[in-house]
């Protein structure tokens, strides 16, 4: 934690396609923080992902590693582009990301799916099913399918054959049910498992930890979903939901669904957390190299992304309501990025909409 009175050191790594312009309007809300005495801090910006194998010929360095250790909490906008996608898997910029999150044993991944009153009409859904929707997913991070081994692909008599490891721990399953109890129980006390203890060994101890973990929060009810079900029901009845955890690559489906269904994905942060509460904040919505240089992105994930931080990893929570209620409040007077707009609104440009956000937060703080 970060009190009022010290400067916080802060990393930006702003990334690849869209990521530099959103990160942009990020650090000028953080300026606006500093220039109103509420929050001071240095902000150091790095390079990851694509850029830093355009730099140094690697996703992540060593270097850039050890900045974010030494950080009180790091921001990235996004890595990844077709630009590197002809480089072998093991040297793409989304390993540099994986490396992160590994490294830095940020092993819970805090998604929101918050809608927006002003923002009903923009989903894919029929208004009266996700009118004041709040869910959080927390996803595991740091194991499963994405970190498993043995993997790879090699040669057998049949052809190439392609393999991953799913596997996880009990430690690693306590873990993070912990944490996505913990959250449940400063909510609506309502946690949703999802796995596939049906056919999966590891689902099948997930499940056993999950029932063992939750007789420690009996204000909390535990639920169980199959990730297939648990997809078919976000879109038939998301808000049923309040908080759901699960795996990582469950997770990192099931998020991205769920952030559709608020309008835009580029309207949602994300918080990555260790067990001391070090966090790594990025957008959910990915570089999107095909609108990356027009001024057209999305700001509001990540300036969210600072809401998130200024909660988790400073305790702020006074920060955290004047971001949230400035975006909000920019919103409900119109202003509207392209991927939010409804016919006959008039788009605002990626520094428009963050000097819209900026007029509301003024008068916060």
């Amino acid at each position: 934690m970060t009190n009022q009175a010290t400067v916080a050191s802060l990393l930006l790594l702003p990334g690849d396609g869209i990521g530099p312009e959103v990160c942009a309007e990020a650090a000028r809300v953080l300026e606006a923080l500093r220039e109103a005495g509420k929050f001071e801090c240095a902000l150091e910006t790095a390079l990851a992902g694509g850029a830093s194998i355009d730099a140094c010929g690697e996703p992540v360095s060593d270097a850039v590693l050890a900045k974010a250790r030494a950080a009180d909490a790091v921001l990235l906008g996004a890595v990844g582009g077709p630009k590197w996608d002809h480089l072998p898997s093991a040297q793409r910029p989304e390993k540099g990301l994986l490396r992160l999150r590994s490294e830095l044993g940020l092993y819970a991944n805090l998604r929101p799916a918050i809608l927006y009153a002003t923002l009903t009409n923009s989903s894919s859904l029929k208004s009266e099913l996700v009118a004041d929707m709040d869910l959080l997913i927390v996803r595991e991070l740091t194991g499963g399918a994405y970190f498993g081994e043995p993997r790879g692909v090699e040669n057998r008599r049949e052809g190439r054959y392609g393999f991953n490891t799913i596997g996880y721990s009990e430690d690693e399953i306590e873990r993070i049910l912990r944490t996505a109890f913990t959250l449940a129980a400063k909510r609506h006390k309502r946690l949703c498992s999802v796995d596939k203890a049906n056919v999966l060994e590891v689902s099948a101890l997930w499940r056993e930890v999950a029932e063992r973990v939750g007789r420690e929060f009996p204000e909390v009810e535990l639920s169980h979903i199959y990730v297939d079900n648990a997809a078919m029901q976000l879109v038939r009845a998301p808000k049923q939901f309040d908080v759901l955890v699960t795996e990582n690559m469950f997770g990192d489906i099931l998020s991205d669904l769920a952030a559709m269904l608020t309008g835009s994905i580029g309207m949602l942060p994300s918080a990555s957390l260790n067990a001391d509460n070090f966090g790594m904040y990025e957008p959910v919505h990915g570089s999107a190299p095909d609108i990356a240089g027009k001024n057209i992105a999305n700001p509001l994930a990540a300036i969210l992304c600072l809401a998130m931080m200024m909660h988790y990893s400073f305790e702020r929570a006074d920060l955290a309501s004047a971001i949230n209620q400035a975006v909000r409040a920019a919103l409900e007077k119109g202003a509207r990025s392209a991927d939010i707009a409804r016919q006959g609104d008039t788009p605002l440009s990626t520094n428009q909409l963050g000097d819209a956000v900026l007029n509301e937060l003024a008068s916060l703080l």
